[in-house]
């Protein structure tokens, strides 16, 4: 089984996933979204599935660069989906689509419990 994996391959947590998953011998499809960019659909299913403040980094320096109007749009869905369009590097890293669903994040206890 292979995996999906979103994030950026410089990111530190994303890098510390990827080790994670080679260690424990799964196959993934790496998706960079500085090269790539976000897909407005999987965005849209990720919030709908685990919420804005899952999938959103809000304690990034890019959301941190962002107007008073457009913090405050985040809090909503629809307008959250169309900020990560056009800032992916504020979504939440890494996120993995398993057979199972979605996870946002390297938690090491949680990868184990629903990749193992």
């Amino acid at each position: 089984m292979t995996i999906e994996f979103y994030g950026i391959p410089n990111c530190d947590t994303v890098k510390k996933a990827k080790k994670w998953l080679e260690a424990n011998g799964i196959d993934y499809a790496f998706h960079d979204y500085k090269k790539e960019g976000a897909d407005e659909g999987k965005l849209t299913t990720w919030i709908a599935d685990k919420g804005v403040d899952t999938v959103l980094n809000k304690r990034g320096t890019t959301f941190r660069k962002l107007s008073e109007a457009e913090k405050v749009d985040a809090a909503d869905s629809h307008k959250a989906v169309q900020l990560l369009v056009q800032h992916p590097s504020m979504i939440k890293r890494p996120v993995v689509e398993h057979a199972n669903g979605i996870l946002v994040g390297f938690k090491e206890d949680e990868w184990s419990a629903n990749l193992l």
